[in-house]
């Protein structure tokens, strides 16, 4: 029995090591695109509907965080229906994989903001900002098992989450476009990154 358990240990331990060093196809293009257009619609949403996003903190993050929702439940879904389209067995320790890379920076993003939200209130100007920069840790985290490139998307993260903080240090306010154009473009660049990682027969993504 002892001999049974040491195998099928090292059998999971070899589909989890594979799993690691596989490079993953899982995420779609096309999803992925559509989450980008989402930001900037979003931000177009809120130019229209909140005048002042600076008085009014709880309706601005609301809306990106239902959009940030919207936009994680569209990507899971038609990632754990690819993965199990293209990897089979292997299907349940990559999407496992995938959750273990981003979801420890996107628990950090949310309760960043609600630390801030509960006791320095005055502080969430930096929110985007610091939302970005987790968000390129995250995206660096899991570039090794993703086309190489996708490394310049978690720069381009890190380089908009900087500068949103240097930008709204000067008058600390909040801006639709701060998440909109950042977040919007990412997601974008991300996308033709794992279309060309996919090849031309993948276009459907």
């Amino acid at each position: 029995m002892r001999d049974l358990d040491r195998a099928l240990a090292d059998i999971v331990a070899i589909r989890t090591q594979l799993a690691r060093d596989t490079l993953y196809h899982g995420y779609g293009p096309a999803t992925l695109a559509a989450t980008g257009l989402l930001a900037l619609l979003m931000a177009v949403v809120q130019i229209g509907w909140l005048d002042d996003p600076t008085g009014h903190p709880g309706a601005y993050f609301g809306l990106w965080i239902a959009t940030a929702v919207a936009a994680v439940a569209l990507v899971a879904v038609e990632t754990i229906m690819r993965s199990r389209r293209l990897y089979s067995r292997l299907a349940d320790d990559l999407i496992n994989n995938a959750i273990q890379q981003f979801l420890p920076s996107g628990v950090a993003g949310l309760l960043l903001y609600l630390v801030l939200a509960r006791y320095q209130p005055e502080s969430l100007w930096m929110v985007p900002g610091l939302w970005q920069v987790v968000v390129s840790l995250g995206i660096f985290s899991a570039s090794r098992s993703l086309p190489g490139a996708v490394s310049v998307v978690a720069v381009w993260y890190l380089f908009c989450g900087l500068s949103c903080l240097a930008t709204a240090s000067n008058g600390h306010s909040l801006s639709p476009w701060a998440m909109g154009f950042p977040f919007g473009v990412g997601q974008l660049l991300f996308a033709a990154i794992v279309h060309r990682g996919l090849g031309a027969t993948d276009a459907e993504g």
